[in-house]
């Protein structure tokens, strides 16, 4: 039977080109986001491109939190069950701290730590009654230190990735896998503001790349592998001092 995949942030930037992406490799596709309308019009790109595959859509925003099980449910329900979630579901809307801005802080955190945890344990809850699944979840490499102008998106992220390590944990023996992915710049709008994208890569390279891990079932890796498994490690010796002209 054709596997299936359920993706939040389905609407632009990674969740899209994972989407596409997936339905190239055969899967049915749950595809959730705010925007209703432009997931029809991700959902139409997909069917034109991959006739074979079953794609529905869901309006979700994840900071919502009462409907996050619902929908997961409803989408898996009319997809005949799900394998996969893909929790992406972000923003990065940057502030400097003590100027005013703690209300980025907060949406930030909401939306890309409490929604993605709401996700997760919907997903977790939906697999351990039907035997088993994979929770694939969206970290970044800023999770491994808190950067200048980015304090509440890096600690999300690292939040995210730890909640993700504690699940695969709890979960060890319930036939559930965990992954939890690192992408270094990978070319969309998120960051597509930023004067300065080190080793940025096309988002259509950064979905195939995540497409491969996802099926390997592999636990944790950067996206890129390399060079941000390398900088990784750097970032968390680098001397404050440097971190500070980042």
């Amino acid at each position: 039977m054709p596997k299936t995949m359920l993706v939040t942030g389905a609407s632009s930037g990674i969740g899209k080109a994972l989407s596409m992406e997936m339905a190239r490799r055969g899967y049915h596709l749950g595809l959730m986001a705010r925007r209703e309308e432009v997931l029809e019009a991700v959902r139409n790109e997909i069917c034109a491109e991959s006739k074979s595959v079953k794609v529905e859509i869901a309006r979700l925003d994840v900071t919502d939190y009462p409907t996050v099980a619902g929908t997961i449910r409803d989408l898996a329900d009319r997809l005949g069950g799900c394998d996969t979630i893909f929790v992406n579901a972000g923003i990065g809307l940057g502030e400097k701290i003590g100027r005013g801005n703690f209300e980025k802080a907060r949406r930030t955190i909401e939306v890309n730590l409490i929604g993605a945890i709401a996700t997760a344990d919907a997903a977790v809850e939906y697999f351990l009654e039907h035997g088993g699944g994979h929770v694939v979840g969206v970290s970044s490499v800023a999770a491994f230190r808190g950067m200048p102008r980015g304090s509440s998106y890096s600690a999300s992220k690292a939040g995210f990735a730890t909640y993700l390590e504690a699940l695969r944990a709890e979960t060890l023996r319930k036939k559930i896998d965990v992954t939890v992915l690192y992408p270094g710049y990978i070319d969309t709008p998120l960051n597509s503001m930023l004067p300065n994208r080190p080793f940025v890569i096309p988002v259509e390279k950064g979905a195939a790349i995540i497409a491969k891990l996802i099926e390997k079932k592999v636990r944790r890796s950067t996206v890129p592998i390399f060079p941000w498994n390398i900088i990784a490690r750097a970032f968390r010796m680098l001397p404050t001092r440097i971190i500070a002209r980042m």
